[in-house]
């Protein structure tokens, strides 16, 4: 099991230029399990994310992985425990599937330690996980956003990392692909341990999955806990500014999310259902 590794933010003041982002942030991540990060658009998600797998240095506080800095440490050795897929990855023209999926080893290389077996089952793995062995030999260039987003998902796997930063890795997938590359992280969790942070959009999805909910609010912690304790009616009206009821997931058992529109009356609880038969009467 991989899930003896901590990552925190402590104080973290973050943003570009003159404009600040994230304000004074302290959260932890539960290690081993899987977490994501929610909140309305341009609220830090992804600059949070930025900064915890540093590519982001902080104006102020600091981000810690096992007790050290993280942008203090050697970006080799950060590599080798903590991967990142970001949001709009960019392939080198003309690179085949196999080749960008390789490039997840390459923290594993050095001068005394050359590509070898164990890469080639890394890849293999990470493949055939994410279902893109057959685009192997196609460029990327090629690929469909659905599938060029399975490849890198594919690359990060191929990593091999303990701690895993996704920013919304079901972008441009579909329905059955969303779930399907949901379930393969919760497998990847279940059975090596690995810690899973991911900023998703869809938020009933973020509570199916996630075992811990971040939510972010103009640039700071608005709440953070288990599905159950984040996702309710007035936490989704603070932060996304949207009325709803919430209510159990037929499937997960989790909280369902369900948003009310302007043109959407809320029957009181009491009131009867309405068949089809009624709603073709009252035509």
């Amino acid at each position: 099991m991989t899930s003896n590794h901590s990552l925190s933010a402590e104080r973290l003041t973050l943003g570009y230029g003159e404009r600040t982002v994230i304000e004074s942030l302290d959260l932890a991540v539960p290690p081993g399990r899987i977490t994501a990060i929610v909140g309305a658009n341009a609220c830090g998600k992804s600059t949070l994310l930025r900064s915890m797998s540093r590519l982001l240095a902080p104006r102020e506080g600091r981000v810690v992985l096992d007790g050290k800095e993280v942008h203090r440490l050697p970006a080799k050795q950060l590599a080798r425990t903590l991967g990142l897929l970001p949001q709009s990855p960019i392939a080198p023209e003309g690179i085949t599937v196999a080749d960008l999926v390789g490039r997840g080893r390459h923290p594993h290389q050095s001068v005394f330690s050359r590509w070898n077996d164990q890469d080639d089952a890394a890849v293999d793995s990470a493949l055939e996980a994410t279902r893109t062995t057959e685009l192997a030999d196609r460029s990327v260039d090629e690929l469909s956003g659905g599938q060029r987003q399975r490849v890198w998902i594919a690359m990060a796997l191929a990593q091999q990392t303990d701690l895993l930063l996704l920013d919304e890795p079901t972008t441009f997938l579909d329905a059955s692909h969303q779930i399907e590359v949901l379930d393969l992280l919760t497998d990847l969790n279940q059975a090596r341990g690995t810690t899973i942070v991911m900023v998703l959009h869809d938020l009933n999805l973020a509570a199916r999955y996630a075992d811990h909910l971040i939510a972010l609010a103009e640039g700071r912690l608005h709440a953070a806990g288990t599905p159950e304790e984040v996702l309710t009616c007035e936490n989704v009206r603070a932060v996304f500014g949207l009325d709803s009821r919430v209510i159990e997931d037929p499937v997960s058992l989790r909280p369902l999310m369900l948003p009310i529109g302007r043109h959407h009356v809320v029957p009181p609880r009491d009131a009867p259902a309405r068949t089809g038969v009624a709603r073709e009467a009252g035509r």
